[in-house]
């Protein structure tokens, strides 16, 4: 028999299905043990870090062009907002220098250098020496000794030899690197504060760079990093080696020697389902699909990759599959975007209640509520099959969007409110607070997302959607009190017991409960406000807050989001 199926969305935001007849052979059916690889849950992805340099923020944040006082130049049009550069926070955290007083164990002895010598024993001498032009230090009764170009860590045994080799016994040595001659860098090009710097031969390309407040992040090089020595290239730096596979590049400079940056090359900017979003600079005047996919990780769900930019033609645009994109020609200028268009066959389902057997389900994305419970194992004197209920992801979302809307409403009529006294409008006031209060606990309220899907002893066929969880209620005999009474309990059903009954064995109403407002929670997860039909086991009964509040329209707009709430979350929030 072939049935109709619609969903219904009701006022208060609660899904509802039309139900259709489910034959005396299904709950046996949901008995069989015919489980489907069981999945884990999928987990959050994560955002990444803002690693934009100080420089990039204070472009992104550019307020508007104001008009200037007349003689005065305009200021420049804000840019539009783009991802930073790989790279950018290279050098906007702490930056630890090299020591300053030349102690590294693998500095190298350089002319000018000074170096302490202490010699006792047969020939005594306590002397400071300098390391001179020649690269030697001068001891009495020894002479010259080589030491330019000695690590420091080797320099004791270098001086011991000389000595011994006029002083074959009873000779003690002592030596030690008092001082390390600084060098004078410059450091030009793109950088934000190009200039002259000192540090030691053996300070790194990033210490120096770091002292010129980093390459400025929208005119400089990171790949092009030249060093000069008296007008001669004499080292090329290529910062990606450092940032993608820890290579720092061994160079000692000398006094006089300029760190030039270079303009930036060829950029092209990334966004999308890619692990690394950020702009990535080129080597090259072009580069390939592959060589960006290198550096921007693309995720693996990745499906197709969108490029637009501009060609002498003109403007450019493609959109195609991964494989295509990798031999994509991509030039200065250009934009890409990786999406996840090719949408996943299997999706996951959670189980809940009573049931035996796996929490969770892989299942095809075509599959349907009837067939899933067909390979659920039940218990069926503990589970209640016939009040099968959903919660969906989709339907919490709309759930959230209605509350929200509402709450908004109800502060619109709080600040709009009329006041034709100086009483009414301290009383307004005092109203406004209440609700403030009202509202930042509501708004901390989560919609479940329930859906009905049985009713009546019908299950509505409906097709599944990733994510949903399978609720299967357990065989109840109890009645749960809560919301406005004095002793939220269970009690056990009674087919004679009326809703009034129940309150009173619950303690009687609270001295905020509305006598004439409650909700009924069925075990299907269906809510029923002020029902007349009776009571049935393992249903829940709520009793709502009264409202009092001078202004009509408030007190309907606070009603609505109690009710809302009841429907949703099933909780009774007072005001």
């Amino acid at each position: 028999m072939m049935t109709i199926r619609r969903t219904l969305l009701t006022t208060v935001g609660l899904a509802v299905l039309a139900t259709v007849p489910v034959s005396a052979s299904v709950h046996p059916a949901m008995a069989q043990t015919r489980p489907v690889a069981a999945s884990a849950p999928v987990k959050p992805q994560s955002r990444p870090i803002d690693t934009r340099t100080v420089q990039q923020r204070q472009l992104d944040d550019r307020q508007p062009v104001m008009a200037q006082p007349q003689g005065q130049q305009p200021a420049l049009p804000a840019m539009p907002e783009l991802p930073p550069p790989f790279g950018a926070n290279l050098f906007s955290g702490a930056f630890q220098l090299e020591r300053s007083d030349g102690l590294n164990a693998d500095y190298v002895v350089a002319p000018g250098d000074r170096i302490a010598i202490r010699v006792w024993g047969e020939m005594t001498a306590d002397e400071v020496a300098a390391v001179d032009a020649q690269g030697n230090i001068f001891i009495p009764s020894v002479g010259p000794v080589q030491v330019a170009g000695t690590r420091a860590n080797e320099l004791d045994a270098k001086v011991r030899g000389s000595l011994r080799s006029v002083y074959t016994n009873n000779v003690e040595v002592y030596v030690n690197l008092l001082t390390a001659t600084p060098v004078t860098v410059y450091v030009t090009g793109p950088v934000l504060q190009p200039g002259q710097y000192a540090g030691l031969p053996s300070d790194s390309l990033l210490s120096f760079l770091h002292r010129a407040g980093g390459i400025d992040a929208e005119r400089g090089s990171y790949r092009k990093i030249k060093v000069l020595r008296a007008g001669k290239e004499v080292a090329r730096v290529d910062l990606y080696r450092f940032l993608i596979d820890g290579h720092v590049p061994a160079f000692r400079f000398r006094d006089g020697d300029v760190v030039l940056v270079e303009r930036q090359g060829l950029t092209v900017t990334v966004d999308g389902t890619a692990r690394n979003p950020f702009r990535f600079e080129f080597a090259g005047s072009t580069a390939t699909g592959a060589e960006l996919m290198d550096i921007a990780r693309p995720m693996p769900k990745v499906s197709h990759a969108g490029a637009s930019g501009n060609r002498d033609s003109g403007p450019f645009s493609v959109y195609v599959p991964l494989s295509d994109f990798r031999a994509l020609r991509l030039q200065d200028g250009d934009s890409v975007r990786f999406q996840a268009d090719d949408h996943a066959q299997i999706i996951d389902i959670g189980i809940e209640g009573s049931h035996l057997g796996p929490s969770y389900y892989a299942v095809n994305r075509d599959t349907t509520l009837k067939e899933l419970l067909d390979h659920i194992a039940v218990d069926t004197g503990s589970a209640n099959v016939q009040a099968v209920y959903l919660r969906r992801r989709s339907v919490a979302r709309q759930q959230r969007q209605l509350l929200d809307e509402s709450l908004r409403r109800l502060e619109q009529s709080v600040l709009t409110a009329p006041a034709s006294s100086d009483g009414e409008a301290t009383i307004r006031v005092q109203e406004a607070a209440l609700v403030s209060q009202f509202v930042e606990r509501a708004r901390a309220v989560q919609p479940e997302g329930r859906v009905i899907v049985a009713r009546d002893g019908k299950v509505a066929d409906i097709r599944l959607e990733d994510g949903d969880t399978v609720i299967i209620p357990q065989q109840s005999d109890l009645i749960m009190i809560a919301g406005e009474v004095l002793v939220p309990q269970a009690v056990v059903y009674s087919p004679r017991s009326s809703a009034e009954d129940y309150i009173a064995r619950s303690g009687g109403l609270t001295e905020r409960a509305d006598p004439d407002r409650f909700a009924i929670m069925r075990a299907n997860g269906a809510v029923e406000i002020a029902s007349t039909e009776p009571l049935r086991p393992g249903d829940s009964l709520l009793v709502l807050p009264k409202v009092d509040t001078k202004g009509l329209q408030i007190t309907k707009d606070i009603m609505q989001v109690i009710y809302q709430i009841a429907v949703a979350a099933a909780v009774a929030l007072a005001i």
